[in-house]
């Protein structure tokens, strides 16, 4: 099977390491993106410092994600492998909730799922994704920056942080 690099921490308040990791599979109704560049954003450290109640490690921050779907598995419709996207904060919800059935899915009591806490994030050269937004149709210039903070990619860019983010 082929090999990623991430960047982990493995314990609350651990420092971050760049391991090889194996390409993760998509499950039903994910679709696995290459990541072109993941910001870098105060909510990681909620990640590194074991702030957030149930983070399992190891664990791969980063949820400002931008990419190519390169694998779409079954019970996905709507997306083809090759198109642009971006994962922001929210990355799931279980939707059937109180809050979910008001339409307030950032809020959601059971199954909130927010890369780099509730899963594993991108700071990767690949990751799987459960909701994103496209970037289909935007200026080829843009592409890269969808679902980033606006400073956080030329920051990641051009400071010593770029060994951080794999594939950035």
């Amino acid at each position: 099977m082929s090999k990623m690099r991430v960047v982990q921490v493995t314990r609350p308040n651990g420092s971050f390491e760049i391991v090889e990791r194996e390409i993760p599979e998509p499950g039903a109704g994910q679709v696995r993106i290459k990541v072109e560049a993941c910001g870098i954003c105060h909510s990681d450290a909620m990640t590194k410092e074991g702030l957030s109640a149930g983070i399992q490690y190891p664990r791969v921050p980063g949820h400002e994600v931008a990419g190519i779907i390169d694998e779409v598995a079954e019970g996905v419709a709507g997306w083809t492998e090759g198109q642009r996207v971006g994962v922001g904060w929210h990355g799931g919800h279980c939707g059937y909730c109180e809050s979910c059935r008001r339409g307030d899915f950032v809020t959601c009591q059971v199954a909130l799922q927010v890369p780099g806490i509730a899963y594993d994030g991108g700071y990767a050269s690949a990751s799987r994704r459960l909701e994103f937004l496209s970037c289909h149709g935007a200026p080829i210039s843009s592409q890269p920056f969808c679902g980033l903070g606006l400073g956080c990619r030329k920051r990641t860019r051009t400071s010593t942080c770029r060994a951080w983010v794999g594939s950035c």
